[in-house]
C-alpha cells in the first residue's frame, strides 16, 4: 500500500471514529435527560421506576389537598377514576389554576413508600380556557356577534 491510500484511509477512519464518538456522546446525553410520563395506573402498579426523575399526571381527588399550616408544604391525591390513585407531596407555590377536580400533571421522583416527591406542579386546563381579564370583552364580543 502506498504512502497517499494509507493517509486516505486513516483519514476515512479517523472522521468515522469521531462522528461514532460524537453520536455516542450525544445519546448518551439524551438517555440522561429523558424524562417519562407514567399514568396513575403505572405509578401504583410499580411499572414507574423509584427515585428516578419522571413525570406523572392525574386528576385532584376531591378533599384530599392538605396543607401545613407553617410551611409551603402541600399533600394531595392524584387519580385517573379507575381505582389508581397515588399520593403527592410537594413544597412550594401551587400554580393559580391548582383546584380539586383539576387536571395535575407533576414533575418529580417516585419514592420507596409509593409516594410522588413532585419538584414541579402544573395545572392543565382545558381548550376553552379563557383568561380572567379577557372573560368581560368575549362575552361583549359574543353579544355582539348574535
Amino acid at each position: 500500500m502506498n504512502r497517499v491510500r494509507r493517509n486516505r484511509l486513516l483519514t476515512v477512519l479517523f472522521i468515522f471514529a469521531g462522528s461514532a464518538g460524537a453520536v455516542t456522546l450525544m445519546l448518551l446525553a439524551a438517555n440522561e435527560n429523558l424524562n417519562l410520563f407514567h399514568p396513575p395506573e403505572q405509578i401504583v402498579s410499580g411499572v414507574a421506576p423509584v427515585g428516578v426523575p419522571i413525570r406523572a399526571g392525574g386528576m385532584v381527588v376531591a378533599g384530599s389537598v392538605a396543607r401545613a399550616p407553617d410551611s409551603l408544604d402541600v399533600e394531595f391525591v392524584l387519580t385517573d377514576y379507575r381505582g389508581s390513585d397515588f399520593r403527592v407531596a410537594y413544597t412550594g407555590i401551587l400554580p393559580d389554576l391548582f383546584r380539586e377536580g383539576q387536571g395535575i400533571l407533576v414533575r418529580g421522583e417516585l419514592d420507596a413508600a409509593g409516594v410522588f416527591r413532585a419538584v414541579e406542579v402544573l395545572a392543565k386546563h382545558d381548550e376553552n380556557y379563557m383568561p380572567p381579564e379577557l372573560v368581560p370583552i368575549a362575552a361583549e364580543a359574543a353579544g355582539n356577534a348574535g
